[in-house]
C-alpha cells in the first residue's frame, strides 16, 4: 500500500505531505481546492504523460514522491531491484521509494528506489501497485489482456471456491490445471508442426545442406585424421628439421664425457671422475667426512657413465632417412591443415564437427515415413488441443456468467438497476498460450441499449460505478494493493450514495482504497478522512488529516454548505454513526 505521498508545486499545492493508511481514505474539499491534483500526482508516479501546465505558476518544477510498502515477494520489488534501485527490507515487507519530477519547460525525470530510471519503469510498477478509476481515465481492466486475466483468475477461484465449484473440482480438473495441460499440448503441437513444416517447406535447403555435409565428411574421411595427430606431427617435424645439429650436439657431448676415438689419450669427464674417485678411495677410511664425499663422487661416476651411454644411443638412433621421413611428415601436416582451415582450429575440433555433421546428415535424409508419422502425430495433438481449448472456453463462459451476475447485483445497489455487464467469450481460429478465446467486457447501460466496450457506452460516473462493482467482485481473487476512485459517486445521491460508500468500504477490507468525493454519504465510511483546503485567494492549497471532531465539521459542510450549522453537524454525526454500524 501507499504509506505517504509528498506533493510539491503541483497545481495549487505548494508543499503537502499526505499520509495514508490501510482501508478507506476519503479526500474531500471545495471545488477547485486541488483534490484532483492528488490523483494527478498519483498519475505522474504511475508513469503517465506529464503536463508541464500542471507545474505551479512561478515554480521551476513539480515533484511528486511516494513511499510504498508491499510484501517482499511482490512483483514491484523485483522491478525496482532490476532498475538498480534500493529496497528497504524488514521481515516479510519491503519499502519502495518512487518519485517523478516535471519541469516547467516540459522535461520529465523519474527515480525508482533512489536511482534514475525511465518513466516507462514507473508505468510497469504502477500496473502492479495501483488501479485508477476516474471520470475520464480507467487504467485497469480496459485492455483485452487485463480482462482475460481477471476472468481467468475468477474462473480459477470459482472452480474450487463454492460448494458447486468444489463438486466440479472433484469431478474434473481445475481451471489452472486444465490451462497447464493445454499449454503442454500446445508446446508439443508447435514442435511437431515446426518439424513437419521444415520437412515439407525446406526440402531444397535441406538437400543443399545434406550435399554440403556429405562433401565435408568425404573430405575428412579421405584424410582419416586421428585425435592429437597434428600436435605429434608438429613435434616430429621440428625434430627432423634439426637432425644434423642434434646429431652433432649429442656426439660432441658424448666425446666430452667418455673421450674421443681419434684421441684416446685426451682427458674425458669419465676418466677425470674415475681418477678423483681412486684418490679418495685410498684415504676414505681415515675420515667419515671424506667417505661421504667419496660416495658422492661414486654416484657422479655412475651418472656420468649412464649419460654418456644414453648420448651414444641417441646419436646412433637418429634416423639416417630423416629427409625422406620429413617429406612424409610435411605432406601429412599439409593434409591436416587443409581440414583445420575449414572445419576447426585443431584436429579434435575437426573430429567433433564430423560427428555432429553425421548426426545432422541422418536427420536430413528424405524419410517419407517420418513425414507421415509427424502428420499423424500433429493431427492427434490438434484434436486434443481443440478439445482442451473448447473446455477452456466452456469454463470461461460459465465463469463469465457468474461474474456478470455478481457485478449486476452490485450495479443495482449502485443506482444502475437496468445496467448489466456482458462478458463475451468468443473462440477464434488462432491458438495462443491462453487458449483461443477473445475475452471482452462490455457495458449495457440499460435494457434497450446495445452492449458496448468499456469506456464507450457510459458516462464517466456510470463507468466509475461499473468499475467499482467489478473491483468489489474481483477484490478477493485479483487485487492490486491500492485502488483510486475519482468522483465515483458523480450523478448520484441519497440511498445510492450510501450504497457506494458501503461498497467502497467492502473493497477496502482487502486493499487500500483512496476516493475523491463530494458526497458526505460516501465520506462517512472513511477509515481516514483527508481534507484539501485552499487559501482565501485560491492560489495555494493544503492537505490535512481530520480528527473525529473535524470530520463532523467537514461532513456538515458537505451536507449543507454551513459547517457551523448545529443541525448539519447533528446530521453528520448520524451519518458517521450509521456508517460505523
Amino acid at each position: 500500500m501507499i504509506e505517504e505521498i509528498h506533493i510539491r508545486d503541483l497545481g495549487v499545492i505548494t508543499d503537502a505531505v499526505l499520509p495514508l493508511g490501510p482501508g478507506l481514505t476519503i479526500l474531500s474539499g471545495e471545488t477547485g481546492a486541488g483534490k484532483t491534483m492528488v490523483v494527478t500526482a498519483l498519475g505522474m508516479l504511475l508513469g503517465r504523460r506529464a503536463d508541464a501546465g500542471a507545474v505551479r505558476v512561478g515554480a521551476e518544477k513539480a515533484v511528486t514522491e511516494a513511499v510504498v510498502n508491499v510484501p517482499s515477494d511482490h512483483a514491484a520489488v523485483a522491478l525496482v531491484e532490476d532498475a538498480g534501485g534500493d529496497v528497504d527490507h524488514e521481515q516479510d515487507r519491503a519499502s519502495l521509494q518512487l518519485s517523478r519530477t516535471v519541469a516547467a519547460t516540459g522535461r520529465s525525470r523519474a527515480h525508482v528506489g533512489g536511482r534514475s530510471a525511465p518513466v516507462a519503469r514507473l508505468g510497469e510498477l504502477g500496473e502492479t501497485l495501483v488501479a485508477v478509476h476516474g471520470q475520464s481515465d480507467q487504467l485497469r481492466l480496459t485492455s483485452a489482456a487485463a480482462q482475460r486475466h481477471a476472468l481467468d483468475t475468477f474462473a480459477a477461484v470459482h472452480d474450487t471456491g463454492s460448494a458447486r465449484g468444489r463438486k466440479k473440482a472433484a469431478e474434473s480438473r481445475g481451471f489452472e490445471e486444465l490451462l497447464g495441460e493445454y499449454r503442454a499440448a500446445l508446446s508439443s503441437f508447435e514442435a511437431v508442426e515446426a518439424e513437419l513444416s521444415e520437412i515439407r517447406e525446406k526440402g531444397r535447403e535441406r538437400a543443399l545442406e545434406a550435399q554440403s555435409l556429405r562433401a565435408a565428411l568425404e573430405e575428412i574421411d579421405a584424410v582419416e585424421p586421428v585425435s592429437g595427430e597434428d600436435e605429434a606431427l608438429n613435434a616430429e617435424s621440428q625434430k627432423l628439421t634439426s637432425l644434423e645439429s642434434l646429431r652433432a650436439a649429442s656426439m660432441t657431448a658424448h666425446a666430452a664425457l667418455s673421450g674421443s676415438e681419434e684421441d684416446p689419450d685426451a682427458a674425458s669427464s669419465i676418466l677425470l671422475v674415475d681418477r678423483a674417485l681412486s684418490a679418495l678411495d685410498q684415504e676414505a677410511d681415515s675420515d667419515p667426512e671424506l667417505e661421504q664425499l667419496a660416495q658422492r663422487v661414486r654416484e657422479l661416476s655412475v651418472l656420468t657413465n649412464d649419460v654418456a651411454a644414453d648420448l651414444s644411443a641417441y646419436a646412433t638412433g637418429l634416423d639416417e632417412d630423416g629427409p625422406a621421413r620429413l617429406a612424409e611428415v610435411e605432406a601429412r601436416r599439409a593434409a591436416l591443415r587443409g581440414l583445420t582451415k575449414t572445419y576447426g582450429a585443431d584436429i579434435d575440433e575437426v573430429l567433433a564437427f564430423a560427428e555432429t555433421a553425421r548426426t545432422r546428415l541422418e536427420s536430413l535424409g528424405d524419410d517419407p515415413q517420418r513425414e507421415e508419422q509427424l502428420a499423424a502425430q500433429r493431427d492427434q495433438l490438434l484434436e486434443a488441443l481443440e478439445a482442451q481449448a473448447g473446455e477452456l472456453t466452456q469454463r470461461r463462459r460459465r465463469a463469465a456468467e457468474q461474474l456478470a451476475q455478481e457485478v449486476g447485483t452490485e450495479l443495482k445497489a449502485l443506482a444502475m438497476p437496468n445496467a448489466a455487464l456482458i462478458v463475451s467469450v468468443e473462440p477464434s481460429q488462432r491458438f495462443d498460450r491462453w487458449g483461443r478465446d477473445t475475452v471482452e467486457f462490455l457495458l449495457r447501460a440499460h435494457a434497450d441499449a446495445s452492449p458496448r466496450p468499456l469506456g464507450k457506452g457510459a458516462s464517466g460516473g456510470e463507468l466509475s460505478r461499473l468499475m467499482l462493482a467489478l473491483e468489489v467482485v474481483l477484490a478477493a481473487v485479483d487485487p492490486v494493493p491500492t485502488f483510486v476512485f475519482d468522483e465515483v459517486d458523480s450523478g448520484v445521491g441519497g440511498k445510492a450514495a450510501l450504497e457506494i460508500g458501503r461498497r467502497l468500504k467492502m473493497l477496502a477490507r482487502n486493499v487500500q482504497v483512496l476516493v475523491v468525493t463530494h458526497l458526505p454519504q460516501v465520506a462517512a465510511f472513511a477509515d481516514e478522512h483527508v481534507l484539501v483546503t485552499k487559501s482565501s485567494d485560491s492560489t495555494v492549497s493544503d492537505v490535512s488529516v481530520l480528527s473525529q471532531d473535524e470530520r463532523v465539521i467537514e461532513l456538515a459542510r458537505m451536507l449543507a454548505g454551513h459547517e457551523d450549522s448545529e443541525a448539519a453537524q447533528e446530521h453528520a454525526r448520524e451519518l458517521l454513526s450509521d456508517a460505523s454500524a
